[in-house]
């Protein structure tokens, strides 16, 4: 039993191994100049609305209410004497700032994003499109794959401010019912000591995470083999790792720039 866990645990490194080396492969062909930049203009542009504004309301939704929440709870936690009420808008900040719009946003966009790309290039996999392009000498990688990872990389800026700005103002709102903190107070809170590193630092983050959700999902989504039914696999497969990827990308991201 011990000796086919091992073999086992052996085996499973060596596919990880192998995983990593296709994805470094896959995308040494994906970064590369593309045959005729007028068509990837066009597959750009496409992109950057099906992947990127298609995903506005969803980021409206969640970042007002999200925010909201973010500061009734911290509205009823750190109601002691010994702090100032601004606190509330000051610590809401830095959440929404350094975690929320970036991190936890990605992570719910991984979701929506990730699993379009892997679904979609999955599909054109087994009904071998992907096959007939690499036939007639395109790179079928760089064709497909690029004009996604740039749009969506391009416009993760957009989204993360959004998601900023929503996300305070659904504080706003929050205080502006129910008046705890007093809207003025709160509205100081957010400017006491306000750094705009923070929001650089969060937008390169998200465009970071941008990067993993879409290439690791097009990996996923082009290296299906099978039918439909792997083709689901691979997406569920493709959020999975990106969670993971993105929640291990912040660990080492905060200790480099921020610790």
């Amino acid at each position: 039993f011990v000796y086919n866990s091992l073999i086992s645990d052996e085996m499973s490194i060596i596919s990880s191994l192998e995983s990593v080396g296709e994805y470094v492969e896959l995308m040494r062909r994906v970064i590369a100049p593309p045959d005729r930049a007028r068509e990837f203009f066009k597959e750009f542009s496409k992109e950057v609305y099906k992947l990127g504004v298609n995903s506005i309301w969803l980021v409206i939704i969640i970042s007002f209410f999200i925010g909201a929440v973010i500061v009734m709870q911290i509205a009823i936690n750190v109601a002691s004497p010994l702090l100032p009420r601004f606190t509330v808008g000051v610590v809401s900040r830095e959440i929404i700032l350094l975690e929320f719009s970036s991190t936890i946003m990605c992570l719910i966009l991984s979701g929506k994003v990730g699993s379009n790309i892997a679904s979609e290039i999955g599909t054109m996999r087994v009904t071998e499109q992907i096959d007939a392009l690499d036939i007639m000498g395109v790179n079928s990688a760089n064709y497909l794959i690029m004009p996604k990872v740039s749009a969506f990389v391009f416009f993760m800026p957009v989204l993360v401010g959004l998601s900023m700005f929503l996300g305070m103002f659904g504080g706003y709102v929050i205080c502006l019912f129910t008046g705890t903190p007093p809207v003025s107070t709160y509205i100081y809170g957010i400017q006491f000591f306000f750094r705009e590193s923070f929001v650089w630092t969060s937008i390169l983050k998200s465009m970071i995470y941008g990067f993993i959700i879409a290439s690791v999902s097009a990996y996923f989504g082009y290296h299906v083999k099978g039918g439909s039914l792997e083709v689901g696999k691979a997406s569920t497969d493709s959020v999975v790792i990106n969670n993971i990827l993105i929640l291990a990308a912040d660990l080492v991201f905060t200790q480099l720039v921020m610790g």
